[in-house]
């Protein structure tokens, strides 16, 4: 089986994979993704995918992730994987599309307005 090479963003982050059959080993920025994750519920979302389908450790992950933060990274890692799945299996998507796992999350950081301190967030009105 060849290399199966997907992309997957989330806000800011960006997450490119390398999928191939192997033994399950999962590499983010060349760590153990429980060491680039440490909190468990990330791990959770990194591997969300992988059990849906039913495929744990079926598959090597090579990923590259950059920007944006913990979870942000977690998510879009998410997403790669969940897309790197479909091509090798397209029967999996109806199951991964009813969990949302084949969505791209649109939701962005607002921008900070000029005259405020933050996106919306005013500041204090004086009145005398």
């Amino acid at each position: 089986m060849e290399v199966i090479n997907k992309i997957g963003r989330r806000k800011t982050a960006v997450a490119r994979i390398y999928m191939k059959k192997g033994s399950g080993q999962i590499t983010v920025n060349n760590r153990d993704y429980k060491e680039y994750f440490p909190i468990a519920t990330l791990q959770y979302v990194v591997t969300q995918s992988l059990g849906i389908a039913g495929v744990d450790g079926e598959y090597d992950i090579k990923a590259n992730l950059n920007g944006g933060g913990m979870s942000g990274q977690a998510e879009a890692l998410r997403l790669a994987i969940s897309r790197a799945l479909v091509e090798i299996n397209p029967e999996i998507r109806p199951s991964l599309k009813s969990k949302g796992l084949m969505r791209r999350d649109p939701r962005m950081v607002e921008r900070k307005k000029p005259g405020q301190p933050k996106a919306r967030k005013r500041f204090q009105f004086s009145k005398r």
